[in-house]
C-alpha cells in the first residue's frame, strides 16, 4: 500500500478510535486523547514531509534532465571550439609553409641566371600573394570564430555550473529530510 494511503488509513482508524473512546462528559483530556492527538499531529507532519520530499524529488529529476541537456550543449560548444582551433592550426601551418616557400623562391630568384627559370619564379611569387591574402582573411575569420566559440563555451559552462549548484542544494535538502527521520 503506498505511503500516502497508509497515512490516510491510519488517520481514519485513529479518528474512528477517538470517536469511540472519547468520554462524552470529560472536561480534561485523558492520556489516551493526548496520545491520539500526538499521533494525529505526527501523521500530519509525516504527510507534510512526504509532500515536501516528493516535490524535492521531482525538482531533482527536472534538474537532472536539464543538467543532461546542458552537458550536451557544453560538449557541442567544446567540440566547436576544438574544430575552430584545429582549423586555425592547419591554417597557421599553411601560412608558415607558404612563407618558407616564398622566402626560398626569393633567395633562388637572386641567384637565377636563366630567364625562363626567373620568369617561372616571378610568376610563382606573384601567384603566392593572393594565397597569402586568402590565408590572412581566413585567419581573421577563424580568430573571430574562435572568440565566439570560447565565449559560447564559457556561457554554457556557467549554465552547467549553475545547474550543478542547484542539484547540490536539492541534494542537501533531501539529505536534511532523511536526517529528520528517526
Amino acid at each position: 500500500m503506498p505511503t500516502m494511503s497508509r497515512a490516510a488509513f491510519a488517520l481514519v482508524i485513529v479518528t474512528a478510535w477517538c470517536a469511540q473512546t472519547a468520554p462524552a462528559t470529560a472536561q480534561t483530556a485523558s492520556p489516551d486523547t493526548q496520545a491520539l492527538q500526538a499521533l494525529v499531529a505526527e501523521i500530519r507532519q509525516l504527510r507534510l514531509d512526504m509532500q515536501a520530499t516528493t516535490i524535492a524529488t521531482q525538482r531533482v529529476q527536472i534538474v537532472l534532465y536539464r543538467l543532461q541537456m546542458q552537458t550536451t550543449l557544453v560538449t557541442r560548444a567544446s567540440s566547436r571550439l576544438d574544430d575552430v582551433r584545429s582549423s586555425m592550426g592547419n591554417l597557421q601551418s599553411e601560412k608558415k609553409n607558404l612563407s618558407l616557400r616564398v622566402q626560398q623562391m626569393e633567395e633562388s630568384l637572386k641567384s637565377v641566371q636563366n630567364p625562363v627559370e626567373r620568369k617561372t619564379l616571378e610568376d610563382w611569387l606573384a601567384n603566392s600573394k593572393p594565397n597569402a591574402e586568402r590565408i590572412a582573411a581566413d585567419e581573421q575569420r577563424l580568430q573571430s570564430r574562435e572568440i565566439d566559440a570560447e565565449t559560447q563555451l564559457r556561457a554554457e559552462q556557467a549554465k552547467l555550473a549553475g545547474l550543478q549548484d542547484q542539484l547540490d542544494r536539492l541534494d542537501q535538502l533531501l539529505d536534511s529530510f532523511t536526517r529528520k527521520q528517526p
